[in-house]
């Protein structure tokens, strides 16, 4: 009877039976456990403090595989480096310049998503393309009115697919996939924005690239945020998928502070950095995403 197995009866309805006795008794002893831990930590406060300690749950985020290009704070190296790239200028104080525009004939919904990213960005001016536009020709009329970002969103079967970014004078060019777009107004309990310049939160561009990555998003924006406007964009990475919220943020009291998202939502995912301008076909490619590369949900790049 030792080996004796609920799984070894025959008859299906009192197997189930058998296992929803089971199911209910070891729900109850947890339950009873958990009662127990909290009476001994209410009478002594540091057990609780080394069960927390302890108990970290696995992520994905502190899992990850170790990488060689994970920046450390403290890494002077890059720090100097960084201090004379291409967005040095826009950190100590330089004003951005945005010029956002489409794919050809780009439909409604791309129009509409194209607003939206105008009413977040500041300082940032919308044009429409005509048919007989390149975008080479596009980069050499923004470079000769100093514009100092292009933004180009492109569309398939009429929705909004792909964002480029386009670092000017000199690059470097992101190219990202653009997916999970939600307006504004389709969020439940919206806001409205104002015209206050937002804060802007990085989180979690950890590597190298990601860096670049986020000091690409970070010279769009002045870094000079309007605190009374209390609106706050942020570009949130998790496993290399970049998700954008905008959120404004109210004081109830000294110590709690509620927020009321105002739109809108999209995801991003890095398809490949280029430096300089866009060159798709002699440009110098510094990463490419490729399939093969996703060897683990543990190995991410930004």
């Amino acid at each position: 009877m030792s080996d004796f197995s609920v799984s070894d009866i025959k008859n299906k309805a009192k197997r189930g039976q058998i296992f929803e006795k089971q199911r209910i008794a070891k729900g109850k002893a947890k339950r009873l456990r958990r009662q127990e831990i909290k009476k001994e930590e209410k009478d002594n406060p540091e057990l609780r403090e080394a069960r927390l300690r302890e108990n970290v749950p696995a992520t994905q985020e502190n899992t990850r595989e170790f990488d060689e290009a994970v920046v450390d704070e403290a890494d002077d190296e890059v720090a100097q480096d960084e201090g004379e790239d291409e967005f040095a200028a826009y950190f100590n104080g330089q004003a951005p310049k945005v010029l956002i525009t489409t794919t050809p004939n780009a439909g409604k919904h791309t129009i509409s998503f194209v607003k939206e990213l105008v009413s977040v960005v500041p300082n940032i001016e919308y044009v429409k393309r005509g048919k007989k536009f390149e975008l080479q020709q596009i980069i050499q009329f923004c470079k000769n009115r100093e514009y100092t970002d292009l933004v180009v969103v492109t569309e398939d079967h009429k929705e909004p697919t792909h964002l480029t970014l386009i670092h000017l004078p000199e690059g470097p060019t992101a190219h990202f996939r653009l997916t999970r777009i939600t307006g504004g107004k389709d969020i439940s309990g919206h806001g409205r924005a104002t015209s206050h310049f937002p804060e802007l939160i990085l989180n979690q561009f950890s590597t190298r690239l990601g860096h670049t990555v986020g000091r690409m998003f970070a010279a769009l924006f002045p870094q000079v945020p309007e605190f009374q406007g209390r609106q706050v964009a942020t570009f949130h990475n998790q496993r290399d998928f970049i998700f954008f919220r905008r959120h404004r943020y109210v004081f109830k009291n000294s110590k709690r502070v509620n927020l009321q998202e105002i739109g809108p939502r999209f995801t991003l995912k890095l398809r490949w950095l280029q430096k300089g301008l866009y060159d798709p076909q002699n440009g110098e490619y510094e990463w490419v995403y490729k399939a093969d590369l996703e060897t683990s949900r543990r190995r991410v790049f930004l």
